[in-house]
Protein backbone atom coordinates (compact mmCIF):
# COMPACT_ATOMS: atom_id res chain seq x y z
CA UNK A 1 0.00 0.00 0.00
CA UNK A 2 1.28 3.64 -0.86
CA UNK A 3 0.77 6.45 1.97
CA UNK A 4 -0.20 10.09 1.03
CA UNK A 5 -0.13 12.70 3.67
CA UNK A 6 -0.48 16.20 3.48
CA UNK A 7 -1.05 18.87 5.95
CA UNK A 8 -3.41 22.25 6.53
CA UNK A 9 -2.19 25.38 8.67
CA UNK A 10 -4.86 26.99 10.70
CA UNK A 11 -4.30 29.56 12.69
CA UNK A 12 -3.49 27.69 15.90
CA UNK A 13 -3.20 24.08 14.21
CA UNK A 14 -2.81 22.15 11.34
CA UNK A 15 -4.76 19.31 9.64
CA UNK A 16 -2.98 16.19 8.47
CA UNK A 17 -4.71 13.86 6.28
CA UNK A 18 -3.25 10.54 5.35
CA UNK A 19 -4.75 8.19 2.38
CA UNK A 20 -3.82 4.62 1.95
CA UNK A 21 -4.53 3.17 -1.66
CA UNK A 22 -2.86 1.15 -4.69
CA UNK A 23 -0.95 2.32 -7.33
CA UNK A 24 -3.88 1.21 -9.13
CA UNK A 25 -6.27 2.08 -7.24
CA UNK A 26 -8.74 5.09 -8.41
CA UNK A 27 -10.22 5.40 -4.54
CA UNK A 28 -8.76 5.67 -1.42
CA UNK A 29 -8.86 2.22 0.47
CA UNK A 30 -8.71 4.46 3.92
CA UNK A 31 -8.36 8.01 5.25
CA UNK A 32 -6.67 9.07 8.37
CA UNK A 33 -6.62 12.18 9.53
CA UNK A 34 -4.98 14.28 12.63
CA UNK A 35 -5.33 17.92 14.08
CA UNK A 36 -2.23 18.42 15.20
CA UNK A 37 -1.97 21.76 18.08
CA UNK A 38 1.08 23.25 19.20
CA UNK A 39 2.50 23.44 15.40
CA UNK A 40 5.90 25.23 15.36
CA UNK A 41 6.46 28.69 13.35
CA UNK A 42 7.52 28.38 10.02
CA UNK A 43 11.29 29.09 9.75
CA UNK A 44 12.44 29.60 6.23
CA UNK A 45 14.61 26.82 5.21
CA UNK A 46 13.59 24.91 8.26
CA UNK A 47 10.38 23.89 6.92
CA UNK A 48 10.88 20.14 7.98
CA UNK A 49 10.37 21.18 11.47
CA UNK A 50 7.05 22.05 10.94
CA UNK A 51 5.66 19.91 8.93
CA UNK A 52 7.63 16.78 10.39
CA UNK A 53 5.17 16.30 13.54
CA UNK A 54 2.13 16.64 11.83
CA UNK A 55 3.70 13.78 9.52
CA UNK A 56 4.41 11.72 11.98
CA UNK A 57 0.73 11.76 14.13
CA UNK A 58 -0.53 10.42 10.65
CA UNK A 59 2.42 7.94 10.60
CA UNK A 60 2.27 6.93 13.91
CA UNK A 61 -1.38 5.14 13.55
CA UNK A 62 -0.14 2.81 10.31
CA UNK A 63 1.74 -0.11 10.21
CA UNK A 64 4.58 0.66 8.55
CA UNK A 65 5.11 -2.91 7.41
CA UNK A 66 2.51 -2.37 5.33
CA UNK A 67 3.77 0.25 3.06
CA UNK A 68 5.24 0.03 0.55
CA UNK A 69 6.31 4.30 0.07
CA UNK A 70 4.91 7.67 1.14
CA UNK A 71 3.91 10.47 -0.67
CA UNK A 72 4.62 13.65 0.67
CA UNK A 73 4.12 17.25 -0.79
CA UNK A 74 7.41 18.49 -1.44
CA UNK A 75 10.81 18.11 -2.36
CA UNK A 76 13.08 14.75 -1.16
CA UNK A 77 16.32 17.23 -1.45
CA UNK A 78 16.62 21.07 -1.44
CA UNK A 79 19.69 21.21 -3.71
CA UNK A 80 21.94 19.02 -5.94
CA UNK A 81 24.68 18.64 -3.02
CA UNK A 82 21.71 15.79 -1.49
CA UNK A 83 20.42 18.19 1.63
CA UNK A 84 17.67 16.83 3.04
CA UNK A 85 14.49 18.42 2.34
CA UNK A 86 11.16 17.52 4.28
CA UNK A 87 10.69 13.65 2.47
CA UNK A 88 14.64 13.09 3.31
CA UNK A 89 13.96 14.28 7.02
CA UNK A 90 11.00 12.25 7.24
CA UNK A 91 12.63 9.06 5.39
CA UNK A 92 15.39 9.43 7.91
CA UNK A 93 12.86 9.99 10.82
CA UNK A 94 11.78 6.46 9.87
CA UNK A 95 15.09 4.59 10.15
CA UNK A 96 15.18 4.40 6.31
CA UNK A 97 12.41 1.20 6.83
CA UNK A 98 10.27 2.92 3.83
CA UNK A 99 10.87 4.52 0.88
CA UNK A 100 9.62 8.45 0.45
CA UNK A 101 8.53 10.16 -2.65
CA UNK A 102 8.56 13.56 -2.97
CA UNK A 103 5.64 15.35 -5.37
CA UNK A 104 6.25 18.44 -5.38
CA UNK A 105 3.89 21.56 -7.99
CA UNK A 106 6.86 23.97 -7.97
CA UNK A 107 11.16 23.09 -8.62
CA UNK A 108 13.74 24.96 -6.58
CA UNK A 109 16.27 25.86 -8.81
CA UNK A 110 19.31 23.91 -7.01
CA UNK A 111 18.06 20.46 -6.90
CA UNK A 112 17.41 20.25 -10.88
CA UNK A 113 19.52 16.93 -10.63
CA UNK A 114 17.35 15.35 -7.85
CA UNK A 115 14.04 15.62 -9.62
CA UNK A 116 12.60 14.16 -12.80
CA UNK A 117 9.94 16.73 -14.32
CA UNK A 118 6.76 14.51 -14.59
CA UNK A 119 4.04 15.94 -17.72
CA UNK A 120 0.33 14.50 -16.83
CA UNK A 121 -2.97 15.24 -18.82
CA UNK A 122 -2.35 17.77 -20.84
CA UNK A 123 -0.54 20.07 -18.70
CA UNK A 124 2.40 22.21 -19.83
CA UNK A 125 3.31 22.72 -16.31
CA UNK A 126 5.38 19.35 -14.96
CA UNK A 127 5.40 17.82 -11.42
CA UNK A 128 8.86 17.62 -9.44
CA UNK A 129 9.40 14.34 -8.18
CA UNK A 130 12.13 13.21 -5.94
CA UNK A 131 12.55 9.95 -3.88
CA UNK A 132 14.90 8.74 -1.78
CA UNK A 133 14.65 4.60 -0.61
CA UNK A 134 13.46 3.93 -4.06
CA UNK A 135 15.04 4.57 -7.50
CA UNK A 136 13.52 7.87 -8.87
CA UNK A 137 12.86 6.49 -12.08
CA UNK A 138 10.55 4.27 -10.82
CA UNK A 139 9.06 6.97 -7.86
CA UNK A 140 8.67 9.21 -11.51
CA UNK A 141 6.89 6.44 -13.37
CA UNK A 142 4.26 5.15 -10.82
CA UNK A 143 3.10 9.06 -10.23
CA UNK A 144 2.42 9.34 -13.98
CA UNK A 145 0.80 6.43 -13.98
CA UNK A 146 -1.83 6.86 -11.31
CA UNK A 147 -4.99 7.48 -12.25
CA UNK A 148 -6.72 10.90 -13.31
CA UNK A 149 -6.81 12.63 -16.91
CA UNK A 150 -4.92 15.82 -15.21
CA UNK A 151 -1.75 17.38 -14.07
CA UNK A 152 -2.56 16.46 -9.87
CA UNK A 153 -3.22 12.90 -9.79
CA UNK A 154 -6.95 12.58 -8.70
CA UNK A 155 -5.83 10.63 -5.58
CA UNK A 156 -3.67 13.79 -4.81
CA UNK A 157 -6.07 16.11 -5.29
CA UNK A 158 -8.39 14.47 -3.34
CA UNK A 159 -5.81 14.86 -0.52
CA UNK A 160 -5.41 18.02 -1.06
CA UNK A 161 -9.12 18.97 -0.69
CA UNK A 162 -9.72 16.78 2.31
CA UNK A 163 -6.73 18.21 3.71
CA UNK A 164 -7.95 21.74 3.44
CA UNK A 165 -11.94 20.71 4.79
CA UNK A 166 -12.94 20.31 8.22
CA UNK A 167 -12.25 16.66 9.91
CA UNK A 168 -15.29 14.57 9.12
CA UNK A 169 -13.90 11.76 9.18
CA UNK A 170 -12.72 11.21 12.97
CA UNK A 171 -14.00 7.86 13.09
CA UNK A 172 -11.08 6.98 10.42
CA UNK A 173 -8.25 7.09 13.37
CA UNK A 174 -8.12 3.89 14.03
CA UNK A 175 -4.32 2.07 13.95
CA UNK A 176 -4.37 -0.41 10.36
Amino acid sequence: MILAIDVHYRAEEAQAVGMLFNWDSIHAIQIVNATVKDIKEYVPGEFYKRELPCLMDIINKIDLNSLEAIIVDGHVYIDNELNLGLGGKLWESLQQKVPVIGVAKTSFFRNKNTVIEVNRGKSDKPLYVSSIGMDVSLAACKVKEMAGGFRIPSLLKELDVLTKSPPPFQKLTAKI
